[in-house]
Formats: C-alpha cells, structure tokens, sequence
C-alpha cells in the first residue's frame, strides 16, 4: 500500500482538506496521513467546506510529527505558502503544492469561507495527480 503524508504547519486546513479529498477520491491501494510542525486545532471552516461536496472530516484532529511513521511513508506533500514548511529528513519522494493558508484571511465568514473553498477546490485539482503520477 502506498502512504502518502500532507504536511503543513497547524494540520488545521490545507492538509486535513488533502487528506479528507484523497481517502475519498482516491483508488484502492493507498493510505493518506496529515500532519503539522505546530499542531493546532481542525478548523471548522475547513469541516464546513468539506461538508459542502459531501465529504466529512469533522473527526479528523491535528497531529503532530512525532506521530507520524516517516520509514512507512512513500510520499510528502507540502502544502506551505507564506509560512516556513516542516522539513523531514529521509529518502521519500516529495512534493510542494503551495496554497495560501485560508486560516489566515479575515473578514466577514462567508469571506473566510470562500477562502476555504477556494483552497478546497484547488486541492481537488491536484489530488489526483498523486496516483495519475504513481510509478
């Protein structure tokens, strides 16, 4: 089974919306993780623009890097923009998607929440890359 990780830095948005897109877009055969550096708290935007095209991550928490099995994992995909991407050592196959963090917009909530879905809609473009892509 191939295990990919997405990797941010508060395991909030971006890649708890990879994770949640891939285990339900993706073909059999594959397993999908996300971490952060820092660790924060699921954003319930994130959870909000998920529910939208039905997929539901509202028990997905944040993890840490210390949780996370890196001699298991087949690939990394960093999702960091603005901010300083966790760095893990290791022969791995690597990639960098970097989407602005949604978490960051202010403003009003159906603003912050276009941001979110914007992210969210970005990511269900790129997603399939990984097993169109597979070796």
């Amino acid at each position: 089974m191939t295990t990919i990780l997405f990797l941010c830095v508060a395991n909030s948005a971006r890649s708890q919306m990879a994770e949640g897109l891939a285990r339900a877009l993706a073909p059999p055969g594959y397993r999908f993780l996300s971490a952060g550096s820092a660790p924060g708290v699921l954003n319930p935007l994130a959870v909000a623009a998920m529910r939208e095209i039905g997929i539901d991550i509202s028990q997905h928490r944040a993890k840490g890097l210390a949780g996370i099995a890196f001699d298991q994992v087949d690939a990394i995909v960093t999702l960091c923009a603005e901010e300083v991407c966790p760095v893990v050592p290791g022969r791995v196959r690597r990639l960098h998607w970097p989407l602005p963090d949604p978490a960051r917009v202010s403003g009003a909530e159906a603003t912050r929440l276009a941001a979110f879905r914007d992210t969210r809609n970005r990511l269900r473009e790129l997603v399939p890359e990984l097993w169109r892509a597979s070796p």
